[in-house]
């Protein structure tokens, strides 16, 4: 369970869509005689993903291709490493290659990828975009246009320890200074780490940066990229908070070297009191035998004054501009995006799905109890910060915060730096 799918990963990059949702039933594949399917725009599928490591896509494709045989979709699944997909399909894009019709890629790809014209716009009507999460739509434009369809979200959350928390009478925090006074006075008592995220540098540093940054009430970049706005007081209150915890001893130093399945096992082995992560945390430490099992619970993210802001993770799908059959993917999507579909998205693939209904249903909520919190998270939530250099956006945040962390430098200085390199990376485009 690496970056990807910690993140909301579900990534399909494969085949890709760019029109036609005519004649899709949502819920259902439509059949089609064999031989069908040869007209402009139509034909044979293939899907790129990172790999599927829950299983549950093969079974759902086997559907699509039983009554879609003139459209039978080809899986092909790359790394899990979340680099190593990002470069395996842009070495394929750049070259021009028809290999991938379907692109599953991360949310914080979609600006680079359009901007380097490798995904083909879309038009929204032909998408069920108003069932949606209204913020994670946002993760699947650029400048102002549709370029991908959300396929699967997620969010941040602050699992705590329920069982001491009750004990020692306190409810669970909402503001940073809470969560530093729990963190820094109750963890020692019970022989355990105060509070850990994600903070080896790697995209994790980064998610969990922003998250700081957001729920201060700044930015790091803002209109789609153009401008630098991370010199500011709120950004420099977020980098301070996660300094703040190093300093004071309430983040341990292992936690310096944690990405989600480490500072996962710290949680559900009983040796940390509050931990930020992604929703499939939940699942895995409810089974028998963990020693946190009935013990836990999570809560949105914290900030300054209240409930804080957690980036947006998750895959959205994306037509390559090099697709020879469009339509078909195109079809394919809206399969994907149904609502049975996304159902199973969420019961056979352990991903939070982005219909907004699924949240509310009666039945996934009792299996799934976080799905509540899940969803006001995910509709306070912001996308990483978007730009048609992400990938050295991202790194020069970790790189800077790194430093933050290790107490190299200050708020205030680590600010002036991250605008500083910000800006070059931004004069390059």
């Amino acid at each position: 369970m690496r970056w990807m799918r910690a993140a909301g990963r579900g990534l399909l990059a494969a085949a890709v869509i760019v029109a036609g949702y005519t004649g899709f039933s949502a819920g259902a594949v439509s059949p089609q005689p064999p031989g069908a399917a040869h007209a402009a725009g139509r034909g044979p599928l293939t899907l790129a993903t990172a790999g599927d490591l829950t299983g549950y896509l093969g079974p759902l494709l086997d559907d699509w291709n039983r009554v879609r045989p003139a459209e039978r979709v080809t899986l092909v699944e790359l790394p899990d490493s979340a680099d190593e997909t990002r470069a395996q399909m842009i070495s394929e894009l750049r070259a021009g290659s028809d290999r991938f019709d379907l692109l599953n890629i991360d949310v914080a790809w979609t600006s680079e990828f359009a901007a380097a014209g490798w995904i083909a716009p879309l038009q929204g009507e032909r998408f069920p975009l108003d069932a949606f999460l209204p913020p994670v739509v946002d993760t699947a434009t650029f400048d102002g246009r549709l370029y991908a369809v959300p396929y699967v979200t997620n969010a941040g959350l602050l699992y705590y320890r329920k069982d001491i928390l009750e004990r020692e009478g306190e409810p669970p925090p909402r503001t940073w200074a809470e969560l530093a006074r729990l963190a820094r006075t109750l963890a020692p008592k019970y022989g355990m780490d105060g509070y850990a995220g994600q903070f080896l540098p790697y995209e994790g540093l980064t998610v969990n940066a922003t998250e700081a940054v957001h729920s201060a009430g700044g930015s790091i970049l803002v209109d789609d990229g153009s401008r630098v706005a991370v010199d500011s007081e709120a950004a420099r209150s977020g980098l301070g908070f996660l300094a703040d915890g190093v300093r004071e001893g309430w983040i341990s130093p292992d936690a310096l070297a944690y990405k989600e399945e480490e500072s996962r096992r710290a949680f559900q082995d009983g040796r940390l009191l509050f931990l930020r992560n992604w929703p499939y945390v939940h699942s895995l430490a409810s089974v028998p035998g963990s020693p946190v099992a009935g013990k836990f619970d999570a809560v949105p993210l914290p900030g300054p004054s209240g409930p804080g802001t957690s980036v947006l993770g998750g895959s959205n799908l994306a037509v390559s501009s090099h697709s020879r059959h469009p339509e078909s993917a195109a079809d394919l999507i809206a399969y994907l995006t149904s609502d049975r579909v996304q159902r199973q998205v969420l019961t056979e693939g352990s991903l939070p799905p982005v219909r907004a209904d699924l949240y509310e249903d009666p039945a996934l909520v009792r299996a799934y109890p976080y799905l509540p919190t899940l969803k006001q998270s995910v509709l306070s939530a912001q996308p990483r910060p978007k730009s048609a250099r992400y990938d050295q956006v991202s790194l020069a945040v970790q790189a800077v915060v790194q430093d933050v962390m290790a107490l190299r430098h200050s708020p205030d200085e680590a600010a002036t730096r991250l605008a500083r390199e910000l800006a070059a990376i931004s004069r390059a485009d």
